[in-house]
């Protein structure tokens, strides 16, 4: 990967494109109706974390929703090197798009014969050294998370409404994330994070009956949770017991496993950043590292990857 192009890295359809020259039709469908998918990714020293897994998640998102994706997973990896290559930054952003296409007005699929492929690639800019050590404030917001029976969580769709909505409410209350809560009244997940408390010595989140995405930072904080013998609950919990607990953090691709020192939402709680959250920080971050030195030494990936 250069070091010196110091530059986004932007892959439309086919090819490397420059970010001036980057341009989708208005007519597109995920312009027009948030008509597709995505995967956001980080690389670390050149290679992207669990990129199989996010690309079988996307591979998961589009079928969900009938839509072919343009590129088998191969000719993605290829795609998201060539990005990188473009981009030259070491540590990155990465985002994967694919939208239902170019087509005429109107919801029906079949209006759009071919999908938009879309990568985004930049330097990284990591969140404040001050959110890891003390935590970030945590806003139990109005908005509702979307019924499951209404639209899938399990699609990371380009419509995304929902959280925005939610993040804008949190904002409001001083807050940096949102936690929604589902119709029952039970935890769902942030507006880009999952979400973890600690109560009694055990790691609980969520259930995939809440209505949550189920994270790849999320399986990675859990399988290592229950290799280090930590009790882990998976189910459904209210504002009431989660304001219980002894320590809370909350869990994405880009910011990794995050500390929560403030809880509102019709009271308000603050923690510190406990045992459990210090522990699994840690071991995600011996996770990654293990992970970035196998890949080198193995291939394929950004060191090396041939046809």
């Amino acid at each position: 990967m250069s070091r010196t192009a110091e530059k986004p890295g932007v892959y439309l359809n086919d090819r490397v494109v420059a970010l001036e020259e980057a341009r989708v039709s208005v007519l597109d469908h995920g312009f027009l109706y948030g008509d597709g998918v995505y995967e956001t990714m980080r690389v670390y020293d050149g290679v992207v974390f669990m990129m199989e897994e996010h690309l079988a998640r996307l591979e998961r998102s589009a079928s969900l929703i009938g839509l072919r994706l343009p590129k088998s997973a191969r000719q993605m990896k290829l795609s998201i090197f060539e990005t990188l290559e473009a981009c030259g930054h070491r540590d990155a952003y990465l985002r994967v798009t694919v939208s239902r296409g170019e087509g005429p007005i109107g919801l029906d699929p079949a209006l759009c014969p071919r999908p938009t492929f879309f990568i985004f690639a930049d330097r990284l800019r990591h969140p404040s050294r001050g959110n890891y050590e003390e935590g970030v404030r945590l806003a139990i917001v109005n908005t509702r998370r979307n019924l499951r029976e209404a639209l899938d969580p399990q699609i990371k769709s380009l419509n995304f409404l929902n959280n925005i909505l939610a993040g804008m409410e949190a904002r409001k209350m001083g807050a940096d994330e949102a936690l929604m809560l589902n119709a029952g009244g039970q935890a769902a997940e942030g507006t880009i994070s999952n979400f973890f408390f600690v109560k009694g010595g055990a790691l609980c989140t969520p259930s995939a009956g809440c209505g949550i995405l189920m994270g790849i930072t999320r399986d990675v904080v859990l399988e290592l949770a229950r290799r280090l013998d930590i009790k882990v609950i998976e189910g459904e919990f209210g504002a009431a017991e989660i304001f219980e607990a002894q320590e809370v953090f909350i869990t994405s691709t880009i910011r990794e496993v995050v500390p929560v020192r403030l809880l509102e939402g019709g009271a308000a709680k603050n923690f510190s950043v406990g045992p459990v959250t210090k522990l699994l920080m840690s071991e995600y971050r011996k996770e990654v590292y293990s992970y970035v030195e196998n890949t080198k030494a193995a291939g394929p990936s950004i060191w090396g990857f041939t046809e």
